[in-house]
């Protein structure tokens, strides 16, 4: 009777050469197989990487910003009409304690904006003429693009602000132009930078609140700009409304403009689930693939598969054998999509001027689903492969 050679214990480099020589001998089909498998990865750490470097960008914002911005606003009366806020409502906003301070824009009737007198007064453009406070920038903290505010010096006479959007659509870039309102041509002295808070003032042309009185301003303004200390900010809400019209408190509308973008972040924290479920569906696709592959290289390997199995290898051996090399090319697929995905939210980051937030929990599940899956894709083809025997594998040769 022949004896057979005892079965070897594989060592872990042993494993490895052994695992990875398939990949070797086939780089261009390791390198597709890995491919489905690195586009799942990418898609979950870009996603959500996507969405977390926005959350940090908007809490930026916040921050520079403030959330201790509030407005004041006329709502409308029990009758549906709409109420007008006293003219004196400032000067009682500003004694409220915690109040640091007041402005406030009122917009100006019937008067258009155009580019030139030969335009249509019906053509607006979307531009609301407003008188505005000299402190409005202040208390929005707005930044002048070009030129300068108002003052109190240039609010006596036909000078205008424009809005970054209001700039915009009527093709002025710089101070200096001249701009036709209420049938007078007014000097542009300023054009202002977006006003994350404030977006109505971007579509708005800016005059001086008392110049505004020769266009028929009735002097009562349509929206108050309150700053308060952020420890005071609730308390200052809750008694603005009596304050402003302490008759009919119901009939003013007060907002907090930084709630906006406070629930655009949480928005975003709510897409990240669906961002990993697409990734995950692309994964499951890639590990489909990898499945694939595996067992068309069981069937030609089947020699090698025999020739092993007669020289002493056992079943285990050969089972571990392409359990490696399935592993191995989704690890290798998921630490090229990894980097990708980075790479993907490195450069957003850094074209919006964001800090660049990093998901670590979602790359180190995409990483780990990524060998999960490997694994998964490659359980079948091991199987198959181990319950060869030497005869049969080499009888089909």
């Amino acid at each position: 009777m022949i004896a057979l050679p005892d079965a070897v214990r594989l060592r872990a480099s042993d494993l490895a050469t052994v695992g990875l020589e398939g990949l070797r001998g086939r780089p261009l089909r390791a390198l597709l197989s890995a491919l489905g498998i690195a586009i799942g990865v990418a898609a979950m750490v870009g996603l959500v990487g996507l969405s977390t470097v926005s959350r940090a960008g908007l809490r930026q914002e916040i921050d520079q910003l403030g959330t201790n911005l509030l407005t004041v606003a006329p709502g409308t009366s029990l009758v549906g009409q709409t109420s007008t806020l006293p003219t004196g409502a400032e000067g009682m906003v500003s004694r409220i304690p915690g109040v640091t301070g007041v402005s406030a824009v009122g917009l100006v009737p019937d008067a258009t904006v155009r580019r030139n007198d030969k335009i249509d007064s019906s053509t607006t453009n979307g531009i609301a003429v407003q008188a505005a406070r000299t402190n409005l920038l202040g208390a929005l903290s707005g930044r002048v693009r070009s030129g300068a505010f108002l003052n109190d010096a240039t609010g006596r006479y036909p000078a205008v602000v424009l809005g970054a959007v209001s700039a915009t659509r009527l093709g002025i870039d710089h101070a200096g132009e001249h701009v036709y309102i209420g049938g007078r041509w007014f000097q542009v002295t300023g054009v202002l930078n977006t006003i994350k808070l404030a977006p109505e003032i971007d579509r708005s042309a800016l005059i001086g609140w008392s110049y505004a009185g020769s266009l028929g301003f009735d002097g009562h303004a349509t929206t108050l700009y309150e700053r308060s200390t952020d420890a005071a900010v609730q308390s200052v809400h809750d008694v603005l409304g009596f304050t402003v019209n302490p008759e009919h408190p119901e009939e003013v509308q007060i907002s907090r403009p930084s709630d906006a973008l406070t629930a655009q972040a949480a928005a975003n924290r709510a897409f990240n689930a669906l961002f990993l479920g697409l990734g995950l569906v692309a994964l499951l696709a890639g590990g489909v693939g990898i499945a694939n592959i595996m067992v068309i290289s069981v069937l030609e390997r089947r020699q090698e598969i025999g020739l092993r199995r007669s020289l002493g290898a056992t079943r285990g051996q050969i089972r571990l054998q392409f359990l490696t090399e399935s592993v191995t090319l989704s690890a290798l697929g998921g630490a090229a999509g990894v980097v990708i995905g980075l790479a993907i939210c490195l450069g957003y980051a850094a074209s919006r001027g964001w800090p660049l937030a990093l998901p670590g929990q979602t790359i180190a599940a995409a990483a780990l689903a990524a060998v999960a899956i490997g694994a998964l894709a490659g359980i079948y083809p091991a199987r198959r492969a181990a319950r060869l025997t030497p005869t049969e594998a080499l009888a089909s040769t």
